[in-house]
């Protein structure tokens, strides 16, 4: 991921996680992404990063707007 130095980040989510691990479908549900498609604004803190990292190649993370 790269380095985005902005208070949010728009986090989306491209893939499904059927299949995967009962963590990452976890830390999928509590970034608030369900749905292929589904988009949240999250504060760009280190907890939500490490939570990104985790899941990263499911998602396209942007700098907010």
């Amino acid at each position: 991921m790269q380095n985005i130095n902005t208070p949010k980040i728009k986090v989306t989510l491209l893939r499904s996680f059927s299949g995967r691990s009962e963590s990452q479908r976890r830390t999928l549900v509590s970034l608030g992404l369900s749905k292929i498609g589904s988009s949240r604004l999250l504060p760009n803190v280190n907890p939500i990063l490490g939570q990104v990292n985790k899941v990263i190649q499911f998602i396209r993370v942007e700098p907010a707007e």
